[in-house]
């Protein structure tokens, strides 16, 4: 299972994740399963900016990590976004967050994700659609128990995209 995180404070918030989601899934290499609900959370480190929205997809796809990843730069470049302030505002980011139990540590593609057990905005939308993913050595739901982020996460919308 690869799963996929997405978040957006710019703009309109709700098309930018819709927009990317669809972006993902016409790509012929690329199928997604299953998507979270909306989440409404407030920014973590930078935090002079307005609240995002957040969400995760399950996806499937047989390409390799690194190339999911480029696929996900793509979407993000082809939407605009705009590598500013680390942490800063943006109208999309997509992160791998695991995919399929690969543990890697190279200098450009870390998994699973380094900060997914440190993220309520990121472990919330993953239990909801995927409470019994194995994380290295936790499921999903497990993360969130032991999870310090002392971040609000919001319903924002239910319906999957």
């Amino acid at each position: 299972m690869i799963f996929l995180g997405l978040g957006s404070n710019i703009g309109n918030r709700e098309e930018n994740i819709k927009l990317a989601i669809r972006s993902l899934s016409q790509n012929p290499n690329v199928t997604v399963v299953h998507s979270s609900s909306l989440y409404e959370t407030e920014p973590v480190g930078y935090v002079e900016q307005a609240s995002f929205l957040n969400a995760v997809v399950q996806i499937d796809s047989c390409l390799s990590p690194r190339k999911i990843l480029t696929i996900c730069q793509k979407i993000e470049a082809q939407m605009g976004r705009e590598r500013i302030i680390h942490w800063g505002p943006r109208n999309i980011d997509i992160d791998l967050l695991s995919y399929d139990g690969i543990i890697l540590n190279t200098a450009d593609l870390i998994l699973p994700h380094p900060f997914l057990a440190e993220r309520r905005f990121v472990l919330v939308p993953l239990a909801e659609i995927s409470e019994s993913v194995i994380l290295d050595t936790f499921t999903a739901k497990d993360l969130l128990l032991r999870c310090k982020d002392p971040g609000e996460v919001r319903i924002y919308k239910t319906e999957n995209f």
